[in-house]
């Protein structure tokens, strides 16, 4: 874990074993991923970004979880899922979606699959 990621979870630091996980999951299922930790967000790419790990809420206060991070990945389209916290679609053809996550166990088989398409459609991209 390099110092840059350590410093993005500065008074957070009680989420860094789900970005652990996270980036353990990513980097054992997608080949060439590179990981640039800046001051509001970790950014997974390979070609282009295709995952994200924040603090920006998702959700209101009430609705979040003790302790939180926000994944974000983008897709050709608009998926559909309750786990989805928002998508929109800041340009035509490219969604991005944010996940909400309140436990390691929420890094789960769905999430990567989400976050491996995204590292797919990224890769596609000119």
């Amino acid at each position: 874990m390099n110092s840059d990621i350590l410093f993005f979870f500065g008074a957070h630091m009680d989420a860094l074993d789900m970005y652990e996980k996270l980036e353990e999951q990513i980097l054992a299922g997608i080949s060439d991923v590179k990981i640039k930790a800046a001051k509001t967000q970790i950014t997974f790419a390979n070609k282009r970004g295709f995952a994200f790990v924040s603090f920006n809420p998702c959700r209101r206060a009430a609705q979040r979880p003790k302790v939180w991070m926000t994944i974000s990945f983008g897709l050709g389209y608009r998926k559909e899922s309750p786990r989805i916290d928002a998508a929109t679609e800041p340009y035509p053809g490219r969604w991005t979606h944010h996940v909400m996550v309140g436990s390691v166990d929420e890094i789960d088989n769905e999430l990567m699959n989400w976050i491996k398409e995204a590292a797919e459609f990224s890769a596609q991209k000119r």
